[in-house]
């Protein structure tokens, strides 16, 4: 009797930036040497001479799952995002780029200009048939579960329309890469109740309560963001970049108060030494780095885009949540949903 051999799985490969971030190429390279491995291998995209030098490091078998991409431009956080993308075809955000484009990785991760990433996105790799607008979609690592947010700054005007798609695509985000069951989806607005808000948020309001693959909560306020009101939460870019860099400076002072305080006296000192395993596990909880970056959906493959001053723990996370959503075919997914809501609101204007 004949058996067949099981066809060996691909791994997947997430072409890095290594010369985007505050701290490149030391902590990028760092970042990569801790999850490449037999089924997710790294590309590095940068000055070779520069990222060999940290390369010498990592030790076997590690190394042997990281390649370099020699790209010797780098895009800086102070130039214009379209221009340089255009007139940089050699850098290493660009080079990252083309890997995906050319089908010879599946991802995208920079912690550098985030414009930039943006930009080259769209250039090099364009949008999903059928989809108007991408989104940067955040993942804001609330206590209890994590809450998704999109759209955080790609876009500062948007239709309804667009952010009909921003809800569809983070709940298959949600799904697939956060195992997240029929994730529900809130729309920011001033009011709870459906008559609340804006002439944009009361059509979106509709749409979205009229999409039969959306499990619509309604409206949510500014408050609700963060007490897992619901699993994701729909606005604009403005409005969304605004509240998320309000919510991460709360969190970090919040999180330097409370060390200020534990110090202040004796007792307060006893105090949090009692609470030290607990304010750890909080302090955790709340770390943007646990899910390493924002994650531009809605162009054919995958771009994760870190902060600036992204350490070598923040860039291992996103490498490994730009994995899982390859794995499961995350672009495809999306492609698939936008397709069927897009014959009852392909006329609007994009």
């Amino acid at each position: 009797m004949n058996s067949v051999a099981p066809q060996k799985k691909r791994p997947t490969i997430i072409a890095l930036d290594a010369m985007g971030g505050d701290y490149a190429p030391d902590e990028i390279v760092m970042g990569a040497a801790a999850v490449a491995g037999p089924s997710l291998r790294i590309l590095l995209a940068g000055r070779a001479a520069e990222i060999e030098r940290h390369l010498t490091q990592v030790p076997e078998p590690r190394r042997g799952h990281i390649r370099i991409v020699d790209a010797p431009e780098v895009i800086g956080f102070d130039e214009e995002p379209a221009k340089a993308v255009r007139s940089k075809e050699n850098s290493s955000l660009v080079a990252a780029c083309s890997e995906v484009a050319a089908g010879r990785a599946d991802a995208v991760v920079s912690a550098g200009n985030t414009g930039a990433a943006m930009a080259a996105a769209m250039l090099k790799l364009r949008r999903i048939r059928g989809l108007k607008r991408p989104g940067l979609c955040a993942v804001i690592p609330t206590p209890g579960r994590p809450t998704l947010f999109i759209d955080v700054g790609a876009n500062s005007q948007v239709r309804p329309v667009h952010l009909l798609e921003f809800a569809n695509m983070a709940s298959i985000f949600a799904e697939d890469v956060l195992d997240v069951g029929n994730p529900s989806v809130g729309l920011v607005s001033i009011g709870e109740e459906p008559i609340k808000g804006d002439e944009l948020v009361l059509e979106a309001h509709r749409l979205m309560a009229e999409s039969p693959g959306l499990n619509f909560y309604g409206n949510v306020e500014g408050r609700d963001i963060v007490r897992n009101v619901v699993d994701v939460v729909v606005t604009d870019g403005f409005t969304g970049n605004v509240c998320l860099k309000l919510m991460e400076s709360t969190s970090s002072l919040i999180v330097e108060e409370v060390k200020k305080a534990a110090g202040r006296s004796l007792m307060a000192r006893v105090g949090g030494l009692l609470l030290k395993k607990e304010l750890a596990a909080f302090k955790k909880s709340i770390d943007p780095e646990e899910f390493g970056g924002a994650y531009l959906l809605g162009v054919r493959g995958l771009v994760v885009i870190c902060h600036g001053n992204s350490s070598r723990r923040a860039i291992a996370s996103a490498l490994r949540y730009a994995g899982r959503a390859a794995e499961q075919n995350l672009t495809s997914k999306l492609e698939q949903r936008l397709a069927a809501i897009g014959p009852a609101h392909g006329a609007q204007e994009a």
